[in-house]
Order: C-alpha cells, then sequence, then structure tokens
C-alpha cells in the first residue's frame, strides 16, 4: 500500500507527522514524503522535513495526506493541486489535516461534500465549493475523502483511516502502540468549550505563527 504523505513550504509538522506516525505501523505500509522536489521542506517552526520524491515520481499513491498550514495559501497556486487532481481518480482515499482541506476543495475533489478544517478557515469552504462541517473528522464515502479539523485531529483521522484500510483491531492496536490516550489538563480543545477570553488569548498567540489568519475572527 503506497502511501503519500504531502509537504509544502510552511504547512504544519503536526499536520503530516502525526498521521505518518499512525499509518506507518500498517501492515504492507510503504511510506513516501512527497513534495514538489525532493529534499529538505520549511514547516512553519523551526522544524524541517525531508521530501523522500517529488510529484513527478509519485503518480499513482494508494493513499494521500494533505497537510495544512500558513503555507496553505500560497499552494493553492502550486503544482500540488493538478498532481491532487491527477492521483485523486486512482486513490483509495485522499485525505486532508487542517486547512489541507481547502486543497483538495480548490482541487474540485469536494463537489459540495462537508469537509473539516481548521476553525479560522472553516467559512473558505464553501467559496471552494465545499460545505463547512464543524466535525473533528469527517468521511466522504462518495468521493473517498476524509478530512480532518485542526492539526491534532489529523491523529484521530489517521486512526478512523487505519481501520477502513485494515480492521478495527489492528486500528486499536496502533492506537495502543503510540498510546494515544488523550488526557488533556483542561477542555479547551474546541470553539464551543471556551470563552470569550480564551479566543483572544489564542489569536494573539496564533496570529504571529500564521495559525490564525488576519481576517478571523469574522465580524459579529
Amino acid at each position: 500500500m503506497h502511501i503519500a504523505v504531502v509537504l509544502y513550504d510552511r504547512m504544519t509538522a503536526l499536520d503530516a507527522v502525526g498521521p505518518l506516525e499512525v499509518l506507518r505501523f500498517l501492515p504492507d505500509a510503504d511510506l513516501e514524503l512527497v513534495a514538489e522536489t525532493a529534499g529538505p521542506v520549511r514547516t512553519d517552526s523551526p522544524l524541517q522535513v525531508i521530501a523522500t520524491t517529488s510529484y513527478d515520481k509519485c503518480p499513482q499513491p494508494d493513499v494521500v495526506v494533505v497537510p495544512g498550514g500558513p503555507g496553505t495559501a500560497a499552494a493553492l497556486g502550486s503544482p500540488l493541486v493538478p498532481w491532487l487532481q491527477r492521483v485523486h481518480a486512482a486513490t483509495t482515499w485522499t485525505t486532508s489535516v487542517c486547512s489541507g482541506s481547502l486543497l483538495l476543495a480548490h482541487a474540485g475533489l469536494l463537489a459540495g461534500a462537508p469537509a473539516a478544517s481548521h476553525f479560522a478557515v472553516l467559512d473558505l469552504l464553501p467559496g471552494l465549493g465545499a460545505a463547512r462541517s464543524d466535525e473533528r473528522v469527517v468521511v466522504d464515502e462518495e468521493h473517498h475523502v476524509m478530512t480532518a479539523a485542526g492539526v491534532s485531529s489529523g491523529i484521530d483521522m489517521a486512526l478512523v483511516l487505519a481501520e477502513r484500510l485494515s480492521d478495527r483491531t489492528t486500528a486499536e492496536a496502533i492506537q495502543l502502540v503510540i498510546e494515544y490516550d488523550p488526557q488533556p489538563p483542561r477542555d479547551a480543545g474546541a470553539l464551543s468549550k471556551v470563552g470569550a477570553d480564551v479566543v483572544r488569548r489564542a489569536v494573539e498567540l496564533g496570529r504571529p505563527h500564521g495559525a490564525i489568519p488576519d481576517f478571523w475572527p469574522p465580524p459579529a
């Protein structure tokens, strides 16, 4: 099973690394890190990730994982989009994390279907031909697409994907291997769970890093 994890400039590292850490344990999984060219790719943190191959040399993956991040806007006009359009017809699943769903929508892969994304860019999905969903993971059987909300939800999506690609026991075994048993110190991982003061602070912290775009929050 050929799994292509996409890399592009100023993506969020965990969007790619989280799913990769799950999917690498699937039996017969052959993972590649694919970018416009092989070599180092800058993320939105000091971390660099090394692409093992290029789009041109990855013509027929079974599974594609597209991360999001501050670099998504620039990637909308990159060779990634036509590559997604080419390979999607033959994938078992094409997936995204965070604002990566904007790339799937821009490529025409969602066709009005609901999709998840980071809360700060959800409202952009309808303008790209998709529908917004507040779910953490959205499974679109018709278009063989899975989308996940922001950053850490990529791990959840990858576990759902692992079960679809194998079986429940295998997916649960992978979850155990990585000891994914979230018990956060505060229940503050979604807009619906926090007050205005936390939202303001999140904007203050996230905006300088590109995690919260300048147009968010929308006008009341």
